[in-house]
């Protein structure tokens, strides 16, 4: 049965030189053992085992008869645990949004493999040296309480100023969420660059609650009402709504401009040194393969990731009318990945955090 674990502990008691690798747990020791670990973003899973990732793992063990054992966080804060790990690796797989992919990729945490099925993925989506690909299509958002909020109210960035927003909006951590990270990149687009986006944040620091280390957390707030206003993505906020009515999902523009929004995908590879390699690479065909990619949208709320899959359900008629109207950019992911701790660093001297 998929269970989400626990912190997985560090290993212990053993001694260079005298004990081997395998003794640690790193391979060929638990190689043959049938389970394989998934370290990913929140926003797949559902909270009511109603989610994308609940029916693919479920379907996956059925199939294999291989154990799914789950960790969940933020993107960047599961970059880091598999950094603290990298010489005694627990994860198998690695599930996050950009930029956070591309930083576990320099940072040597990915191995190359290209699932069954990712050759039907757009080149430009996918890593160019094999390292990951992206299972979920997704795309950057906000969410706001339409209960409490009359009309189409708030439609610009300028709007969350108001006294009206003070103590009711709240976004995840940029540096530590890809969605928080994510309200970093949409600012420079949509302001014009670093400086006017920090001024703008510095100013929407007055209105804003505080940091959150998950954005999934943040909808239930939402949708009671005890905030106003908050980020998230379209696919886990898509899948939120069904359960939480007053919830509204829109993206922000500019005073006069148009509303933007980038595309966000959960990103997957295997990762270096997998203790359950051949497992990971099974789970990753399996989710490329085109069944659980035609549930993205029915049972996730999600985009597929292949071309060659064309999804028609409701969720996907509905999710196409969301995005009619909203221009898509394409942030510069190399000098994301190569600035991010600039540009994490500006936003905590703007807003204090």
């Amino acid at each position: 049965m998929q269970r989400t674990l626990k912190p997985i502990a560090a290993a212990t008691g053993c001694l260079a030189l005298t004990v081997s690798l395998t003794a640690c747990g790193s391979s060929a020791a638990s190689s043959d053992e049938k389970i394989v670990t998934v370290y990913s973003a929140d926003g797949l899973k559902g909270e009511k085992g109603d989610g994308w990732y609940d029916k693919v793992f479920k379907d996956f063990e059925a199939k294999t008869g291989i154990e799914v054992k789950y960790v969940e966080g933020g993107s960047g804060e599961m970059v880091q645990r598999a950094v603290r790990e990298k010489s005694h690796t627990q994860a198998d797989v690695l599930v996050t949004l950009p930029p956070f992919i591309q930083q576990a990729d320099s940072k040597g945490l990915l191995q190359k493999y290209a699932p069954k099925g990712s050759d039907k993925v757009r080149g430009g989506d996918k890593s160019a040296d094999g390292t990951w690909t992206p299972v979920v299509n997704n795309y950057f958002g906000f969410i706001k309480n339409k209960k409490e909020l009359s009309g189409d109210a708030p439609r610009t960035w300028e709007e969350l100023l108001d006294d009206t927003y003070k103590g009711k909006v709240q976004y995840s951590t940029p540096g530590v969420a890809g969605d928080g990270t994510a309200v970093v990149i949409k600012a420079m687009h949509d302001f014009g660059g670093k400086e006017a986006a920090m001024a703008y944040l510095k100013k929407l620091q007055v209105n804003n609650v505080g940091p959150s280390s998950s954005t999934s957390k943040l909808a239930p707030k939402v949708d009671k009402g005890e905030i106003l206003v908050a980020n998230g993505d379209v696919q886990m906020n898509f899948a939120q709504s069904k359960s939480a009515p007053n919830l509204a999902i829109w993206f922000p523009a500019k005073a006069g401009g148009r509303p933007t929004t980038f595309a966000l995908p959960y990103a997957a590879g295997l990762v270096s040194k997998a203790p359950h390699a051949e497992n990971g690479k099974k789970l990753l065909d399996f989710m490329l393969a085109e069944e659980a990619q035609r549930e993205v949208s029915s049972v996730g709320g999600g985009f597929p990731a292949r071309t060659d899959v064309e999804a028609t359900d409701a969720n996907a008629r509905a999710l196409t009318k969301l995005m009619s109207g909203v221009e898509v950019f394409e942030p510069d992911w190399a000098d994301i990945g190569k600035n991010l701790k600039e540009y994490v660093d500006a936003w905590k001297t703007a807003t204090g955090s």
